[in-house]
């Protein structure tokens, strides 16, 4: 890339960084100190303000980065990940969102651990949930860099380390300074500057094609060069029954994953009511649907465009289709208009990366103090030390990802996050519903889902192509891939279910009725919730 590429970007990244750190400053000059202002933003949003919010916590880098890519190297099976983030809200609609919201007070554990014996429910749920949140953050780091390789021409391996490092630094402060009020506001202005500019690139797509989409998909099928095996499903899932296998694996990750993500259930506290939470997610589906439906145009726009050699050229994973889209869109390399555009379309995704960063680390600092910290001293502590804890957590987490990110810095962001996404179906997922619909459920019950799923989600992935065993694998040299698909979910979701039945049905503990008629009252009408 050209210098002017360079400094605009550069000072566009800067101006949105410096806007975060005033809110962050300005925040944390404010906070009371309290858990519920720390971890929840003292439930003060509205449904609008934490329906943008969510939608800025969900529509990450690999939605803006990596699913545009998927598309534009792979046609029609990119768009499994589109259907899949979308759907999976419809589940988090009926029958999480509401039940969520009055059952808990800042984590998944409280819902589950609500009528089980706390502590080793919460160890469970906070492992996992910390768990599926380094993952998430994994991905976020993998798009940092690749962002930041193209803007510096791909070669400059030092530089993509230290942005790293940087988006690092910089989620830490925003959690650990600002906490949720901060992290909410930071989520918001980066919904509205995603959609903005998601919005004007598919309206130049559309205008390079005079509004005709069948001539947009036949022009991305064509240069291609797999014809109109790009418009059909099976270029990437369909080569075997390997393949197949993961096509339905993935699917069932993004479809049930959704709502055992951390991150996006500790959205629903920040609002004061059940009522409130579900108009939130009424409100996120609508921008994150808009959202999904313009990344199909991305995706192909830029297989049309700038063409998918162009593209695994610049990223093997196809991670920087949108930047260069932009830059072909704006006039090309040496153009005025594309430099300002590449250079805007560069910058809204780090914001994007810098937003869903402080999201996730907020939501994993907050398990590791709201329930392993307290279940491990045996008892709560003050409100003060807990948020210590947590800020502390975040530097950790911080370090662990950073770590992490470099590992994996040549994996494609979308497929990153389908691996956490996975996890979060296999772990989170059986325990959260078992323990608002199943009446028998008991602590064995609880504690089994979490580890039954948790366990063979990460041991199947290390197994898989995706650790050993291929060109593309993060240890490309040497094999110990004994498990044939990328994506673990087609196995660890039921063994998830199943161990929690499994747990419960072996176990000697009575369920106690007058604690579930309790939690099941709570949970449909909000009497007695926080």
């Amino acid at each position: 890339m050209t210098g002017d590429h360079q400094t605009l970007a550069l000072l566009l990244f800067s101006v949105f960084v410096a806007v975060t750190l005033v809110i962050t400053t300005w925040v944390g000059r404010h906070r009371r100190g309290s858990a519920e202002e720390f971890y929840a933003g003292g439930r003060l949003f509205s449904p609008i303000e934490n329906g943008f919010a969510i939608a800025g916590d969900y529509m990450s880098a690999a939605s803006f980065l990596g699913v545009t890519g998927l598309i534009a190297l792979f046609g029609y099976d990119g768009l499994l990940y589109v259907v899949g983030f979308l759907v999976a809200w419809l589940l988090v609609l009926f029958l999480v969102a509401e039940l969520v919201r009055n059952c808990g007070r800042f984590t998944l554990a409280d819902v589950v651990a609500a009528r089980m014996r706390e502590r080793p429910v919460r160890i469970a749920a906070g492992t996992s949930s910390v768990t599926v949140s380094v993952l998430y953050l994994v991905a976020q780091m993998v798009g940092a860099g690749s962002l930041v390789a193209l803007l510096l021409g791909g070669t400059d391996e030092a530089a993509r380390a230290w942005t790293v490092v940087g988006v690092g630094a910089l989620m830490v402060i925003y959690v650990s300074w600002g906490g949720m009020r901060a992290t909410t506001w930071i989520q918001i202005v980066k919904a509205v500057l995603l959609l903005s500019g998601t919005v004007a690139l598919t309206v130049l797509v559309l205008m390079r094609f005079h509004g005709e989409v069948d001539r947009l998909l036949l022009t991305a099928a064509e240069r291609s060069g797999h014809g109109d095996a790009f418009l059909a499903p099976g270029l990437k899932y369909g080569g075997d029954w390997s393949a197949r296998l993961d096509f339905i694996s993935l699917g069932l990750a993004l479809v049930l994953g959704t709502a055992g993500l951390p991150h996006i259930l500790s959205r629903f506290y920040t609002v004061p009511t059940a009522r409130a939470a579900r108009r939130s997610v009424v409100w996120a589906i609508g921008l994150i649907g808009g959202f999904y439906l313009m990344t199909i145009v991305l995706g192909f726009g830029a297989a049309a465009i700038v063409g998918p050699d162009a593209v695994r050229g610049s990223n093997a994973a196809g991670n920087t289709a949108v930047p260069l889209l932009a830059l072909d869109l704006g006039g090309g390399a040496q153009s005025t208009g594309g430099t300002v555009l590449f250079a805007i379309v560069a910058a809204v995704a780090f914001a994007t990366i810098l937003a869903v960063v402080a999201g996730v680390t907020l939501a994993s600092s907050a398990s590791v103090a709201h329930d392993l910290y307290a279940s491990l001293r045996h008892r709560r502590g003050k409100a003060r030390s807990e948020v210590a804890v947590a800020r502390a957590a975040a530097v950790g987490i911080g370090v662990v990802a950073i770590a992490l990110g470099l590992l994996a810095r040549d994996l494609n962001v979308a497929f990153l996050v389908g691996l956490a996404f996975a996890v979060a179906a296999s772990a989170n997922l059986p325990a959260l519903l078992y323990s608002l619909f199943w009446p028998g459920f008991t602590t064995r019950g609880a504690v089994w889902a979490v580890y039954g799923g948790l366990a063979p989600a990460l041991v199947l992935v290390l197994l898989s192509p995706v650790v050993s065993g291929s060109p593309e694998s993060l240890f490309p040299d040497v094999d110990f891939q004994y498990f044939p698909l990328q994506n673990p979910g087609l196995v660890s979701i039921p063994l998830g279910f199943l161990a929690g039945w499994l747990g419960t049905v072996t176990s000697a503990e009575v369920p106690d009725e007058a604690k579930h008629a309790e939690t099941e009252v709570r949970s449909l009408t909000g009497a007695g919730a926080a």
